[in-house]
């Protein structure tokens, strides 16, 4: 077969194994991942249908360069800044010890000698990144605060890879000479100095002058030659590809392209995505695998113990709680991509056997296969019904409307405030609503709106408006209170509860109330009248005069209490007065329908 047809033939065999394990995997619970590495098995190892596994794993490199482009568009400089503790920190902290733990458990086991050892503890210390942050943006957990944290320590590990190849020439005792490791690292150094230059003054001009020519696939060529480029420039200068892309992606966080770029990148970012995770199931040897099944066996739950609990022990130390511990304690015990060049690199220079450095590769794509599932049992560990937490990043806020809580109601209000060309400052405490809106391309703020350093922090000084549409009364009542008392000038339109809300809050004096069933109730009974018979406009006057009865009843309430204005309930449907005086008295009760229910009259 010649080589284009076997070209086209193999990236069939890839598309059509992604294509099929992907749902079923999916549909299962099991992860798109764990998908791709199986499809990968089944087409390489087991049925040989591509032989050439780690030819494609370079080429589906790609996918993992994309992937960080990307998360560096979502990271701006001084968001970047602000990670610089866990990066620098926890990150060293992280690869540091559980290095040498790691290399104590190879050392002990008597398969290496301490060379062998180092490279081999270090090694396997590395965790995948592409691997780790496809389960956290599968699992819509990117920026929440573990896999902030996580991508942290996945950051440093993708900057450690200068010294841990300097570290294999050093044991080696090669003829570089004593300067080369610093020369190493200088070179390092200047390519990322020379990818923050370029990337501040040349990214954001080079896409405005195509912009202006209006050509399209230009666009997405010049995004594509921006992130391989800057992938490539790393690769020369002895650092990971993907460190390149996300510190393009970084520079151009800011720039007015980011979402036009983000756009253009995603369909080649989820196919060499998946190809990338094919291709390590093309790379498993089972040979390699059968030949020492037992030393496997015991070697992959060991070394991903050991990981799991160096990480959760950093994590706790460094102020995690529990819940966000675990998580990152399972989500980074796995071997790393890097590690592949590694052990292949001292297996080259002699410091271990290539038949063990097969063996450590066998050992990391095995333990990347079990990440997924170690990931999916983590949740068994989490105490209680921890409220999960974002990172606060309010940079950019500031708008004339500030909105606290984005529930139901304040969702619809702010469609109407959006269409009216108005911008809104939307801040909410809950997760999992931050993830649902931001996939429909709102910006919510994460924050607690009965703090005053969050309210601040979200602009209420500049604020003309402060909305309420919190969910739970209590809540409600403490942000009117807390803006009340250090923001007196300020405006509240607040979202109540139910009638006795309602009165309560009028009476602490908010600028404007409204129940959260007022108008939704007058709609539903207006077009069941309508349903029956009546007409529109008459269905729309009966509403309208209900809505007159209901604010008259809460004016009188506010200054009388809950029971005044009971007679301006309908308890009957209307009737024409009668021709006739009536024969005998009303019954008492028959024009106070709620006389002895003050609860039906508080939900009214």
């Amino acid at each position: 077969m010649s080589a284009p047809n076997a070209l086209f033939s193999e990236t069939i065999l890839l598309l059509g194994g992604a294509v099929v394990a992907a749902p079923i995997f999916k549909k299962l619970g099991l992860g798109t991942v764990l998908g791709y590495l199986a499809a990968g098995i089944v087409i390489g190892p087991v049925f040989h249908g591509i032989t050439d596994g780690e030819q494609i794993l370079n080429v589906a490199e790609l996918g993992v360069v994309f992937l960080l482009f990307i998360i560096g568009l979502e990271l701006k400089p001084t968001r970047l800044w602000q990670m610089r503790r866990d990066i620098f920190g926890l990150g060293t902290a992280q690869v540091v010890v559980t290095g040498l733990a790691l290399t104590a458990l190879a050392w002990f086991s008597q398969v290496l000698d301490w060379r062998g050892s180092i490279v081999a503890g270090f090694g396997l210390a590395l965790s995948s990144t592409a691997f780790a942050m496809q389960i956290l943006e599968g699992d819509g957990d990117v920026n929440t605060r573990y896999g902030q944290r996580s991508f942290s320590m996945l950051l440093f590990q993708d900057l450690a890879i200068v010294p841990l190849l300097a570290l294999i020439t050093i044991l080696d005792g090669g003829d570089k000479g004593n300067n080369a490791p610093l020369f190493d690292f200088a070179v390092a150094v200047g390519a990322v100095a020379a990818m923050i230059v370029m990337g501040r003054y040349l990214l954001t001009p080079l896409f405005q002058i195509i912009a202006r020519t209006g050509a399209r696939e230009a666009m997405i060529a010049a995004a594509l030659f921006v992130v391989m480029g800057s992938a490539s420039l790393m690769q020369l200068a002895g650092l990971s590809m993907a460190m390149g892309a996300f510190l393009s992606g970084v520079m151009l966080a800011e720039s007015s392209y980011r979402h036009e770029l983000e756009a253009d990148i995603e369909p080649f970012r989820g196919v060499l995505l998946a190809i990338f995770f094919i291709a390590v199931g093309l790379s498993l040897e089972l040979d390699v695998l059968a030949d020492n099944a037992l030393f496997v066996i015991v070697a992959v739950p060991i070394i991903m113990a050991v990981k799991a609990i160096v990480i959760y022990g950093l994590c706790r130390i460094s102020g995690s709680p529990h819940n966000d511990a675990i998580r990152i304690a399972f989500l980074l015990p796995q071997g790393g991509e890097f590690g592949f060049v590694l052990f292949t690199a001292a297996g080259a220079v002699g410091l271990m056997s290539t038949s063990t450095a097969s063996l450590l590769i066998a050992i990391v794509t095995l333990s990347m296969a079990l990440t997924p599932i170690g990931a999916a049992l983590s949740k068994r560990l989490l105490r209680g019904d921890e409220q999960e937490e974002l990172d606060e990043d309010f940079e950019g806020a500031g708008a004339d409307v500030l909105m606290v809580g984005f529930s139901r109601f304040g969702q619809i209000a702010a469609q109407i405030l959006l269409a009216g060309g108005r911008s809104v400052t939307v801040i909410d405490f809950s997760a999992d609503r931050i993830r649902q809106a931001s996939s429909f391309g709102f910006r919510i703020y994460f924050g607690d709106g009965a703090r005053k350093d969050v309210l601040r922090s979200a602009g209420i000084d500049r604020a003309k408006i402060v909305l309420v549409c919190t969910q739970k009364k209590e809540v409600t009542d403490k942000v009117v209170e807390l803006v009340q008392a250090d923001y007196p000038h300020t405006r509240l339109y607040v979202r109540s509860y139910d009638r006795i809300h309602s009165i309560e809050l009028r009476n602490k004096g908010v600028d404007y109330e409204l129940r959260e069933t007022l108008e939704s109730g007058l709609l539903f009974g207006r077009r069941t009248l309508e349903a029956l018979g009546v007409s529109e406009v008459a269905a729309y006057e009966i509403g309208e005069d209900i809505r007159k009865r209901d604010e008259a009843r809460l004016v009188l309430q506010v200054s009388e209490g809950l029971q005044a204005g009971r007679d301006m309930l309908f308890s009957h449907p209307v009737r024409p007065e009668p021709l006739v005086k009536p024969k005998r008295a009303a019954d008492p009760f028959e024009d106070d329908p709620l006389a002895g229910t003050a609860d039906a009259a508080a939900d009214a």
